[in-house]
């Protein structure tokens, strides 16, 4: 496994391109704060790349994350100088809540599982979340659960666009496995108040 040094070094021997600090401008950094967490998203010549705190701190890390996704390499400064370069940076960033951040067209769920009697889990990134049929074909519910259960907001499609992916989805879902934990009668019920968007 290459450090992030020698990441850098190769890259720069097969030709990548090196910028100097008067080229390598940044377009804005966002800084998307909520659900106990932060991530800062550097917009950079059309790409959007994002980091953490640790990860915008440490200068090979935020070279090479830069260098991967937008292809171009930031210029090496003294520790000194970048540390304070990257604390102007995170001061001058704008604020959003964590809700609102962008969500890449690569969103894909890990699987959909099919319990009968209309009852579905969508599994995203360790997290289960309980459909109804009616609630996964709507593209409304569908985005409303996903941003409340998993944090994450998946894009908007269009509506037959939508269909067609669901209508995929569903055909390919698979049946609960031995090693699954079964989701009980009463779990599910207890979840139908909220699937239904009743108040309590």
């Amino acid at each position: 496994m290459l450090t992030d040094s020698q990441y850098i070094f190769e890259s720069i021997k097969e030709g990548c391109l090196t910028l100097s600090d008067d080229e390598f401008v940044i377009d804005r950094l966002v800084k998307y704060f909520g659900n106990g967490r932060i991530r800062w998203h550097v917009e950079f010549r059309g790409h959007r790349v994002e980091l953490t705190t640790g990860q915008l701190k440490k200068q090979p890390t935020f070279r090479r994350k830069i260098l991967e996704q937008a292809g171009v390499l930031p210029p090496q400064r003294a520790g000194t100088d970048y540390r304070r370069w990257a604390l102007d940076l995170r001061k001058n960033a704008i604020e959003l809540p964590w809700r609102d951040r962008p969500v890449d067209v690569g969103f894909a769920i890990d699987r959909l599982t099919s319990h009968g009697d209309e009852r579905w889990t969508v599994e995203y990134q360790g997290k289960a979340i309980k459909f109804t049929t009616t609630k996964l074909r709507r593209q409304v519910s569908f985005r409303k659960r996903m941003l409340a259960k998993a944090k994450v907001l998946p894009p908007q499609l269009d509506p037959a666009a939508y269909r067609k992916w669901m209508d995929w989805l569903i055909q390919n879902a698979t049946d609960p496995q031995p090693g699954d934990v079964l989701m009980t009668e009463k779990s599910w019920l207890d979840d139908l108040p909220e699937l239904a968007g009743w108040q309590k």
